[in-house]
């Protein structure tokens, strides 16, 4: 699941490696409206899939995944990718305030909105600052095109604060970006440690799916390989 910013092509080597694997792959979209709504649309994806569930969640959709899978069975293991991992009653705008180290609340461009179920504010990174907070490590022609097609998040879904936290009775799995400024390296630590984790750190920005699509995959086949 992708997060805020993004969309589910941040998952293309990811997924292509894992169909070469074998693997059957699903890559929603994430509608980034709000956490109870893209969890309650995530839960439902997650029940036409057939058979065990790896899930995998980034950045913003760590928080989503960890809502979405509670009380479903088929789902064996969570992965985290630099992600937010709330417990009940959190929320990642909450979380992200607690650890120094994350350059995003700077870096926000809010554009008021209006649709048929009323109006609110889109949180959008500044194009210029796009480069260096969100995927420092990737060629800035390839980040200046994804910052012009970067997705909005609703500042009133970012602050939602999370119904469930499926990974305190799921095993889990999170790998720490250490060159993060999207979300604090030391958060993610935090994250993974009071869920206890299996836990790989690697020297990423936060797209660590684009940069270093392999030690995704091997963290996603680790849990795999462990829960199925």
């Amino acid at each position: 699941m992708h997060g805020a910013f993004a969309d589910a092509s941040g998952w293309n080597a990811v997924a292509e490696s894992l169909r070469h694997k074998g693997y059957e792959v699903v890559a929603p979209a994430n509608p980034l409206r709000g956490l109870s709504n893209d969890s309650t649309y995530t839960a439902g994806v997650l029940k036409s899939i057939k058979g065990p569930v790896i899930l995998v969640g980034h950045s913003y959709g760590g928080a989503v995944i960890s809502s979405a899978a509670a009380g479903n069975p088929n789902v064996k293991a969570l992965v985290y990718v630099a992600a937010f991992m709330p417990d009940k009653g959190e929320s990642p705008a909450e979380l992200s305030t607690r650890f120094a180290g994350s350059d995003l609340g700077t870096s926000l461009r809010p554009v008021p909105y209006t649709d048929n179920a009323g109006s609110g504010t889109d949180l959008y990174i500044q194009n210029d600052k796009f480069h260096s907070v969100f995927a420092a490590d990737l060629p800035e022609r390839q980040t200046r095109l994804m910052a012009v097609e970067q997705r909005p998040i609703t500042a009133a879904g970012f602050a939602e604060k999370a119904q469930a936290a499926a990974w305190k009775t799921i095993p889990s799995w999170f790998l720490v970006a250490r060159q993060d400024k999207a979300i604090a390296p030391d958060l993610e630590r935090f994250e993974a440690q009071r869920a206890n984790s299996r836990t790989v750190e690697i020297d990423s920005s936060h797209v660590a799916m684009i940069s270093h699509p392999k030690t995704v995959v091997g963290l996603i086949d680790e849990a795999a390989e462990t829960t199925c």
